[in-house]
């Protein structure tokens, strides 16, 4: 029997606790969920007015993944859905604006997607993203590297950035913008990841192309698209073992050695968000976001 769970008021029937969902750890279903309630707090300001796009892996890594953009059949009513502008035509999508829509969410075993703006403005970005993809044989250690020079350049133009972990190979870098619409934030990163390129030709990539990919680090712009999300912080990831898109500080930054140095799992960010919060809570200054050149 699928047991009835209150969350703020809201009945949720929360099923299959005990399945397995990451065999190479024995992580369960229950433990997803049990990972999301307890960094529910740093995590919903992330999610929040934002239309979410969810890479569902029910059956765990192994299994079929399949993006869901679309509002998921049996939502439930009380679960907050917007009608958002598309190329295509407009479709309505999921909000996660309260802690009982991030467990309804949760139990269809997903990471969390986000673009770069709130529903209440789609035309104007709030937020500028740097996914930074190594290519074997880099890792995160390379990708360091290039987060220092991309963080120094963007504080050159007055925009502070902030890091965390992909939950998979790579760096993210974020920092919050005002007053520029995502086709100019999208000109600006791409902009930035050209002169990077141009700076550290060995080790930086602007473009996609495979051939060129080994041993260089790909500064990812084109996630600034109005229509492109990112993994948003703290979800975990559909790898392996459960690991987490994490921040991390500047100092974990500059100090990294080994690609272990920025692996963290459920468990260890569960004890981070305790221990000191959301790392990227200021991104919620809007007094601190930077403007583009």
């Amino acid at each position: 029997m699928t047991p009835i769970t209150e969350v703020e008021g809201r009945r949720l029937a929360l099923s299959n606790l005990e399945k397995v969902l990451y065999p190479a750890t024995g992580f369960t279903k229950g433990e997803v969920l049990h990972y999301y309630a307890t960094v529910a707090e740093a995590l919903l300001p992330h999610l929040r007015d934002r239309p979410l796009s969810f890479l569902r892996y029910p059956d765990g890594p192994g299994g079929q993944l399949f993006f869901a953009k679309n509002v998921p059949p049996g939502t439930p009513e009380w679960v907050t859905t917007a009608e958002v502008p598309r190329a295509e035509g407009p479709a309505r999508m999921v909000l996660v604006q309260d802690l009982a829509s991030l467990m309804w969410s949760a139990n269809l075993v997903t990471e969390f997607h986000t673009p770069q703006w709130v529903i209440q403005d789609p035309e104007e970005a709030d937020r500028i993203v740097f996914d930074l993809d190594p290519g074997a044989p880099a890792t995160v250690v390379e990708c360091c590297e290039v987060a220092l020079w991309l963080r120094d350049r963007l504080a050159a133009d007055g925009i502070e950035a902030y890091a965390k972990t992909s939950g998979s190979k790579g760096l993210h870098l974020l920092a919050a913008v005002r007053g520029s619409s995502s086709e100019r934030v999208t000109d600006y990163a791409k902009q930035l990841a050209v002169e990077a390129e141009r700076t550290m030709p060995r080790l930086v990539l602007h473009r996609m192309t495979r051939s060129l990919r080994p041993g260089k680090v790909f500064v990812d712009w084109s996630q600034n698209a109005a229509r492109k999300t990112t993994a948003t912080p703290y979800t975990l990831r559909a790898r392996p073992e459960p690991t987490v898109s994490a921040p991390v500080t500047w100092e974990e930054v500059e100090e990294c050695g080994t690609p272990e140095q920025l692996e963290f799992r459920a468990e260890d960010v569960m004890s981070r968000v305790r221990d000191d919060g959301d790392l990227l809570a200021p991104l919620f200054d809007t007094g601190g976001a930077g403007r583009l050149p």
